[in-house]
């Protein structure tokens, strides 16, 4: 692969409108307004690009990852679980100790409201988390 495309060496945000574009149908169109309600959410949101093709959104660890399949759009919350999900937009990945997912099919609409309250409490998660691990001393 030639370094100019590699995608190394290119802004993950880039690679997310790429994807987006790429998919040309209803789950770009999920993927685009799902990613908007994470940046409303959080203003400060890295956008990361990972696992050979997988939009992440992270701040002081990852909040969820926008995965695209042929009949659904699932944003996994890699500490989902630990999470209070109210509104009840988790409906995948319910067994598991750490995640939660949800998945969006063709025609589904996200709770905005409920949606961005829930990426600021995987933010607020995350920042305890990090806050509660030791700091390690510079040499």
């Amino acid at each position: 692969m030639n370094k100019a495309n590699s995608t190394e060496s290119r802004p993950a945000s880039e690679l997310i409108d790429e994807k987006i574009a790429s998919l040309g149908d209803w789950r770009g169109e999920t993927l685009k307004t799902v990613r908007a309600l994470i940046r409303e959410a959080e203003p400060h949101v890295l956008e990361e690009w990972k696992w050979m093709g997988t939009p992440v959104w992270s701040h002081d660890g990852i909040i969820c990852t926008g995965e695209s399949y042929k009949a659904v759009v699932k944003l996994t919350f890699l500490k989902g679980a630990a999470l209070k999900d109210p509104a009840k937009l988790f409906n995948s990945s319910l067994d598991g100790n750490a995640r939660r997912a949800i998945d969006l099919r063709e025609g589904e609409q996200i709770d905005a409201k409920a949606f961005k309250a829930l990426i600021r409490e995987a933010v607020e998660h995350n920042a305890a988390s990090a806050a509660a691990k030791p700091k390690r001393a510079k040499k």
